[in-house]
């Protein structure tokens, strides 16, 4: 059986209780994700568990539910860091 591609995009502002899902997408719209990522020149992480839990218990426009939060933040950190150099 073909593994199936996950792609999702995070963002947080300080103003929001916590990180927000702002895109998800299996297979095709996941390429389509990472290729958007790559022309703006935002860091790509594969963390594949991550991209599943928030497959499973979130749709874009959520705030990433709170047992994702740690994973959510090293992400976010190394794209913050990507993004700085």
């Amino acid at each position: 059986m073909k593994k199936r591609k996950l792609a999702s995009a995070i963002g947080y502002s300080p103003e929001d209780p916590a990180p927000q899902l702002l895109a998800l997408g299996r297979d095709r719209q996941a390429e389509r994700i990472i290729a958007i990522a790559q022309e703006a020149g935002i860091a790509v992480v594969e963390d594949g568990a991550l991209a599943a839990m928030l497959d499973l218990s979130a749709k874009p426009g959520d705030f990433i539910p709170s047992w994702c939060w740690e994973a959510a933040a090293k992400v976010l950190a190394f794209v913050t860091k990507e993004g700085k150099k």
